[in-house]
């Protein structure tokens, strides 16, 4: 039961909600102002780290080894990564996102946290008419959670094949994080091919002293959040989103002893599938509002290019130990434990 609570707690940890349960609600509210243009808007510029790291972290941690496991041997593991959020996407400037209706008030500042950002209040916004008139609605945009750091979890099983080949399986059921916190699941699979004994047979060790083996990987997260922003009855306001990573990768490892260290290089690429669905009212500023439903869908890639890691695996009998790190858009470090049976 302990083990489930912090399994829970890890994962409530991986998005923007979990931080300030209390502030989760209105800080998304505070986002639908002007209406869906602007919403969406500032919405992917206060999330962008979190799609970014989130999908950096989706990638990671499928192998710490270029040795396949022999047929039949299998291995379970559950690591964690935290993708590290740089100075320049802790802020956001509302002046460079081409909102409609909103504007910096007279005097205040255009910049605002995002997600990861500081603890602090962005600057004081004020609404517009649709004819370029202001309003006498202003509102401030959000704070950011105060730490710099995304973090993911990864839960998988690995299972080995003829031919030096390996599959493996990540899988979380739908896990309830609370009334204010939604739901979080996750499924996703891989493959590792080993290259030298495809080509050299029992040779191989005599004459090269590494293992070489080249990967690829997808998971997805899917995600679940009731609102209730100014919410009226019947309005069924939720957030639903998915977030998909897709990683190749060519690794060497030598294993020397109970040690093994590992280098790899690969293509990485994620993208964000977020819809705030319900019916919602928009403050247009002047008391007045107007009611739109499902009035936000973002659908974008987050990250696409290369990346490089650095890391070791650690063998004690069944219990097998793993820490990496990663340079890629973000900067990223994994950590993990596993049990498994045979090479």
């Amino acid at each position: 039961m302990k083990k489930y609570y912090t399994l829970k707690a890890m994962c409530a940890l991986m998005l923007l909600i979990t931080a300030q349960k209390a502030n989760a609600q209105q800080n998304v509210g505070d986002l639908f102002k002007s209406g869906p243009a602007d919403a969406t808007k500032l919405i992917n510029a206060y999330f962008d780290p979190l799609y970014k790291g989130l999908g950096i972290g989706l990638t990671d941690g499928w192998s710490n080894t270029a040795k396949s496991k022999g047929l039949l041997k299998f291995d379970a593991r559950f690591s964690v990564s935290g993708a590290f959020v740089p100075q320049s996407a802790r802020s956001y400037d509302v002046n460079t996102l081409g909102l409609n209706n909103i504007r910096p008030a007279v005097g205040s500042s255009s910049i605002g946290p995002t997600a990861f950002g500081n603890d602090e209040v962005g600057g004081k916004m004020q609404i517009y008419t649709s004819n370029g008139q202001p309003t006498t609605s202003f509102f401030n945009l959000p704070k950011g959670l105060g730490f710099h750091v995304v973090p993911a979890v990864q839960l998988q099983a690995t299972l080995g094949l003829p031919k030096n080949i390996d599959v493996t399986l990540r899988a979380m059921p739908k896990i309830k994080l609370g009334s204010d916190l939604g739901s979080l699941s996750m499924i996703g699979f891989g493959a590792k091919v080993e290259l030298l004994p495809l080509f050299m047979g029992s040779t191989t060790e005599k004459l090269i002293p590494v293992d070489i083996a080249v990967a690829g990987g997808f998971t997805q997260y899917k995600y679940n959040l009731p609102l209730n922003i100014n919410n009226n009855a019947n309005s069924d306001q939720r957030i639903d989103a998915k977030f998909n990573g897709v990683n190749f990768d060519a690794i060497v490892s030598k294993q020397i002893l109970f040690f093994t260290p590992f280098a790899s290089v690969g293509y990485q690429t994620s993208n964000t599938d977020l819809k705030a669905l319900g019916t919602y009212a928009f403050d247009t500023g002047n008391n007045q509002s107007v009611n739109y439903t499902d009035p936000i869908a973002v659908n974008q890639r987050d990250i696409n290019g290369v990346r490089a890691s650095l890391g070791f695996q650690l063998k004690f009998g069944f219990f097998k130990f793993y820490g990496s790190y990663t340079q890629a858009k973000y900067s990223m470090v994994n950590a993990g434990i596993g049990l498994g049976i045979g090479k």
